[in-house]
């Protein structure tokens, strides 16, 4: 079906100057309003007014103008139904092809601290009726609502003369989308204004099939935000289908993983269960990875890796050797990729740019959780030494990087770091995931301990290293049970009602303690 009319009226003007002047070398004619035609005809672009199409002027300062029988009727017509072009031709409404618009921009009003009056105003009436018409209708009209597909739908013109169907409904469908948000959007602003409550509508999309949910028996889907850069849009180069928990455990690792970026380019996570059970720096990507499956081998075997940056052929290697269910990556070097396909099973996911949604949402039964994303430190600034036994400089990035492991693993947490080299470093002991906090030091101190063991280091070398707290310590028996197996610095959020008997006892063992001001829990 030739494209011989088409109304414009836009409010994102990108591009419409050259779209319009395509069109009318095409022979489409042009209709357009207020000051849309305004830009178009000072670029010389011919047109028919609105006012002209319909024998009526703009009125009631521009709310109505393209609400009129003659530009729905020219857009709402069947062209097979005999009766509907009959109807039509009778009331002297001629047929609109090609409808371009997009609406007034009431989300950046409402954004700009507007007044109330103006953001009634922007609510946008012609806009969205002339968009839910046309998408309606959209086996005879084309609607156009975003300037990025311009040059698409000239291509599809002036190469086969039309816009085929397949176009056409994904042109509709993205026309509902966008009015679907548009009223959401106005919806949001009228609840808090007349009622002060807030409403959200989160829009996802994908309904892909998982190969099972937690456990086998139970059906998994997965939903996503188009276009953003989550692991639910990664990219999958091999291996099985995921799993339910393999994206909550691939979640984990990719955000556990960019907290490494701040000590340099090499980084490696590896992740069980949600719990980042190796966590580590180095001087190459293999190194950190190495210090990293160190940090507990017995859990890393099964687990799911995440890297800062491109997996090399030398981390493929590593690999090799080790099971694994998934690595996550920016890319993949073409060297990794050949030894990586000896591993069939093995999931690869690659990610380029990955940065996490700065809202975090979480379902209830009937209800949804909303927070702002724990951005974590960056520095050491508010690192307060409490103790007589005054917290070595030397031991700060180590206890920054102990601390940012332990915001990455389940409450109550403890983490026991290491610096295995100067200037690089790995988790070596955690506990996670305990009903109180002593239980979680005496299981991260005998991971620890058996790493150690399995590095053929002593025992006593765990007192070269700094043990993190997510939260307070409620009473002085973690210390305690710290200073039997040599710890001699902590780091921990204080504000206790007991940090004065913390502290003492840290005093009485000869411990030095930082306080950093603040908690790090993860349920």
């Amino acid at each position: 079906m030739k494209i011989r009319r088409a109304l414009i009226s836009v409010t994102d003007k990108r591009g419409i100057v050259d779209f319009a002047r395509s069109l009318e070398k095409l022979g489409v004619e042009i209709i357009s309003t207020g000051g849309t035609a305004k830009v178009l005809k000072e670029n010389g672009v011919r047109l028919v007014p609105i006012e002209e199409f319909t024998g009526l002027p703009e009125m009631m300062d521009g709310r109505v103008k393209t609400l009129h029988p003659k530009v729905h009727g020219g857009i709402l017509a069947v062209r097979e139904n005999k009766s509907h072009m009959e109807e039509a031709s009778g009331h002297g409404i001629s047929m609109i092809d090609m409808v371009v618009v997009n609406l007034y921009a009431f989300r950046k009003t409402v954004e700009s601290g507007a007044s109330h009056e103006e953001t009634i105003e922007n609510i946008d009436i012609g806009g969205p009726a002339l968009v839910r018409s046309s998408a309606k209708n959209y086996r005879d009209v084309v609607i156009v609502t975003d300037p990025e597909d311009y040059g698409m739908i000239l291509e599809k013109i002036e190469k086969d003369g039309d816009v085929d169907l397949k176009t056409r409904e994904t042109l509709a469908l993205k026309a509902f989308r966008m009015t679907g948000d548009y009223d959401s959007d106005i919806e949001s602003y009228l609840s808090k204004k007349f009622t002060g409550k807030e409403m959200i509508r989160l829009k996802l999309s994908g309904g892909r099939e998982l190969r099972y949910g937690e456990n086998w028996h139970q059906k998994a889907k997965i939903y996503a935000e188009e276009g953003e850069a989550s692991i639910a849009n990664a990219k999958q180069l091999q291996g099985k289908e995921m799993s339910y928990n393999n994206y909550l455990d691939a979640e984990s690792a990719l955000d556990a993983v960019q907290e490494l970026k701040i000590f340099g380019d090499n980084g490696a996570v590896v992740v069980k269960h949600t719990n980042p059970c190796g966590f580590a720096t180095g001087a190459s990507l293999r190194e950190a990875l190495e210090n990293a499956w160190k940090g507990d081998p017995l859990s890393a075997f099964g687990g799911v890796i995440a890297l800062t940056k491109q997996a090399d052929k030398e981390t493929a290697e590593f690999l090799k050797e080790n099971f694994v269910e998934i690595v996550i990556a920016p890319a993949f070097a073409d060297k990794a990729l050949e030894i990586f396909k000896e591993k069939k099973n093995l999931r690869l996911l690659e990610l380029p740019d990955f940065s996490p949604e700065k809202t975090h949402f979480r379902f209830l039964s009937g209800a949804i959780l909303q927070q702002e994303r724990d951005e974590g430190y960056t520095d050491k600034k508010d690192f307060k030494t409490v103790t007589k036994a005054e917290f070595p400089d030397s031991k700060k990035d180590l206890a920054l990087f102990a601390c940012l492991a332990c915001k990455h693993t389940k409450s109550n947490a403890i983490v026991i770091a290491r610096e295995y080299r100067p200037g690089f470093y790995h988790v070596i002991g955690m506990g996670a995931g305990q009903p109180n906090r002593v239980t979680s030091l005496k299981i991260a101190v005998e991971k620890a301990k058996d790493n150690l063991r399995l590095m053929h280091l002593p025992d006593h070398e765990i007192s070269d290293c700094v043990l993190a707290s997510d939260s307070f310590f409620p009473f002085p028996d973690s210390i305690e049970e710290a200073s039997k197996h040599g710890i001699r610095f902590i780091v921990q959020p204080g504000g206790s009602v007991k940090d004065s008997e913390v502290i003492d006892t840290c005093n009485l063992h000869g411990i030095a303690m930082l306080f950093t001001g603040r908690r790090m829990f993860k349920h």
